[in-house]
């Protein structure tokens, strides 16, 4: 069946060359054109030889025609006003040479670039993106002589109408809305002090629980502090990486805590629940105690949208693996996740997205080994996706040693058209249906190898873990809290 991944940017690189073109923030109906959603730009042998050599990701990933080619009927969208610390004097002193190495990263305009230094206010261009992807919100496009629209959502039933009223020549791709980062609600704009407004921040809070279409999630951390908790090292460009630093690794703050709880408020079925990635692990640890206490009468899933795993038991016990030979596989990094935090997903009915970024993804041993010399596709495959089975498997056991169903969080968070350095062969969402035959391929061997050692309740046939991975996880979890 049809993927599902839910952590993408699709509007990330078309939104940003809008800033080009007069009116701004316009999204052209005319596929031809860059500030279009649907603006088709697949990698040609010349980009996929530059990401190779210097992990530059210059071609679109998630544009609206990729997912329609890929016959995505659901995807999971991610708002992110571009935090402006990527920028400014405080990194080296000159424009321009900041201003290179994020539009390498990113690809954005430089129009754009000069919008998010100047910006005094995040909510405002979250609103304004969200309205981006209103602006073509049903209308149609023609990709291959089928009939396509986009339809943003506002709940699981609008999914099942859309399913229903779908033909052979007209087809709808569904889009829920996340938001990624906090400072989305006007935090963080100061690098080296605190300016945020309580009544702002709530207030602004309040406002999105009341979109017509409300976010399925938040993720509360991204790359810089934003007043509200301590983030993750994610930035490893020297010249950008010290911008990380204030807030890095700290916790939760006063404002955090009102923040969640607002958020985490269900008055009239309003909740967005906490993605807990880029969360440092003393702001995670933090939130997990606030669950275990405040909220321990209330089933509130913990998501991971875009995570991998970094084979360790704990916070706690972090030189300690309870899978040695799985923890060689891994990027040991505290951005990454920790078993017991696995656990805690899945005790919580909550959900895994795993990131198909080469930085994320594995151990640089596993990287090498994962490297194909002599050009053969599907053998190349076959050794990417392994990448990514040893993620679900990894997964599958850490939890079968709880007594717990072994199969159910795990799910794709690609981060697609964000700032990735995607897996070579895994370029786009057209490369998703190679990653699915080449995952039930790996879980086929290790059922006829493994299937005994897992709990009853765990043995089940490959086929089913594929689809569940790639498409069936995603749905049950929008379906229970959406």
């Amino acid at each position: 069946m049809n993927y599902v991944d839910i952590h993408c940017h699709p509007s990330l690189k078309p939104y940003s060359k809008s800033f080009k073109y007069k009116p701004i923030k316009k999204n052209a109906l005319d596929p031809n054109r860059k500030n279009s959603i649907w603006h088709y730009s697949p990698p040609n042998f010349l980009e996929k030889f530059l990401n190779r050599l210097v992990t530059l990701t210059k071609f679109t990933q998630t544009d609206l025609t990729a997912l329609a080619k890929s016959k995505t009927k659901v995807v999971v969208v991610a708002l992110y006003p571009f935090e402006k610390h990527f920028f400014g004097k405080e990194i080296i002193g000159i424009k321009g040479v900041t201003d290179v190495l994020v539009n390498l990263a990113a690809s954005i305009s430089q129009s754009r670039m000069d919008y998010i230094r100047s910006n005094k206010d995040y909510f405002v261009d979250l609103m304004d993106e969200y309205n981006y992807y209103q602006q073509l919100h049903n209308q149609v496009e023609n990709i291959d002589g089928v009939i396509y629209t986009y339809r943003l959502i506002r709940s699981f039933n609008e999914i099942e109408t859309n399913f229903s009223q779908e033909t052979d020549s007209k087809k709808i791709i569904n889009i829920l809305i996340t938001i990624e980062g906090g400072h989305s609600f006007n935090t963080g704009i100061e690098m080296n002090k605190d300016m945020a407004s309580r009544t702002e921040v709530l207030g602004n809070i309040k406002t999105i629980k009341n979109w017509e279409h409300r976010p399925l999630f938040l993720t509360l951390a991204h790359h810089f502090y934003n007043e509200m908790c301590g983030h993750s090292r994610s930035i490893s460009i020297g010249m950008l990486k010290k911008n990380q630093n204030r807030g890095l690794d700290s916790g939760i703050t006063e404002l955090g805590y009102e923040a969640i709880d607002l958020l985490l408020d269900n008055t009239e079925g309003k909740r967005i629940p906490i993605d807990v990635k880029h969360m440092s692990t003393s702001s995670r640890k933090s939130y997990y105690k606030l669950l275990d206490t405040k909220y321990v009468s209330q089933k509130i899933p913990i998501i991971a949208s875009h995570a991998c795993c970094n084979g360790k038991r704990s916070f706690v016990q972090k030189d300690q693996a309870d899978f040695p030979e799985h923890a060689e596989w891994f990027c040991n990094i505290d951005i990454n996740f920790y078993d017991d935090e696995l656990i805690r997903i899945a005790r919580s009915s909550g959900i895994l997205g795993i990131q198909l970024d080469v930085r994320r993804i594995g151990s640089t041993k596993a990287i090498n080994d994962s490297k194909v010399f002599f050009p053969n596709k599907r053998r190349q495959l076959r050794k990417k996706a392994l990448l990514v089975w040893r993620q679900v498997v990894h997964i599958a056991e850490v939890l079968d040693k709880e007594g717990l169903f072994c199969w159910g969080i795990q799910s794709i968070g690609s981060d697609f058209d964000g700032i990735v350095n995607p897996i070579n062969g895994l370029w786009t969402a057209e490369n998703m249906k190679d990653l699915s035959e080449e995952l039930l391929n790996h879980a086929k061997s290790y059922i006829s190898k493994n299937n005994t050692l897992l709990n009853k309740f765990n043995r089940i046939e490959a086929e089913v873990i594929i689809e569940s991975v790639m498409h069936q996880n995603a749905m049950q979890f929008i379906e229970r809290n959406y």
